[in-house]
């Protein structure tokens, strides 16, 4: 079973800026893709950004210019820097991990973002 740890989360003011981590208990480079998921209340968890085994990303048009993901293959972890953050961005993040080959499908237990306006 893969576990992966989210951590970074907390409070910032609008336009500040925030990195959260996801640390996975193997060797992420078995994963075809990472990617970060946010939840804000009352709504659907949607997809924020993801970064594919052959490096490249994809970022939900909410948080492009603003969003980089990138990832750490010798410390199995995956990065969402996040800037200029708006009170908009306020969810929780969960890190996600995906082998398409068996369609094996991990979460992270989550970490909240509060962006205060």
């Amino acid at each position: 079973q893969v576990q992966l740890v989210e951590s970074g989360g907390g409070l910032v003011q609008a336009g500040g800026s925030l990195r959260l981590s996801c640390a996975a208990s193997r060797s992420i480079v078995s994963f075809s893709a990472m990617g970060w998921y946010r939840q804000a209340p009352g709504k659907q968890r949607e997809l924020v950004a993801r970064i594919f085994s052959g490096g490249s990303t994809f970022f939900a048009d909410s948080v492009k210019g603003r969003f980089t993901i990138s990832r750490d293959n010798a410390k199995n972890t995956v990065y969402l820097q996040m800037s200029s953050l708006k009170p908009k961005d306020t969810a929780v993040y969960y890190c996600n991990a995906l082998v398409l080959v068996s369609g094996s499908n991990y979460w992270g237990q989550g970490t909240q973002v509060t962006v205060s306006s």
